[in-house]
């Protein structure tokens, strides 16, 4: 199993940053991938950002590509997401996610993903 716990939203007006931070714990095998999910009000879950937690490697969701940074440190088991630029549309609450299956074409299907932490809002004010 794996225990997902995600930290750092709040309120930033637009144009503003936040860092999000994804703490884990259980059994993380290096072969998974990690990633971040959201969920607007009223809407269906969408793709975010995913990492190869191997190699570093890093897939982002077109829109999101510029303007928002996904790290991770293995050491401490962390995953960050550097934020800039929000806008309102970027509202939602954040989930931390992890995908047994490693790092495909198919962590960009939030329905891929195995283990979830219990998100983090992120509001964002004109």
């Amino acid at each position: 199993q794996v225990q997902l716990v995600e930290s750092g939203g709040g309120l930033v007006q637009a144009g503003g940053s936040l860092r999000l931070s994804c703490a884990i714990s259980g059994r993380l095998f290096d072969n998974y991938a990690m990633g971040w999910v959201r969920q607007a009000p009223g809407k269906e879950r969408e793709f975010v950002a995913a990492i190869n937690w191997r190699n570093g490697n890093v897939a982002y969701a077109d829109s999101r590509k510029g303007r928002f940074t996904l790290s991770r440190d293995r050491a401490k088991n962390t995953m960050f997401l550097q934020m800039n630029s929000l806008s309102p549309e970027d509202t939602a609450l954040y989930y931390c996610a992890a995908d047994a299956r490693g790092f495909g074409p198919w962590v960009e299907d939030s329905d891929s993903y195995d283990y979830w932490g219990q998100g983090t809002q992120v509001t964002v004010s004109s």
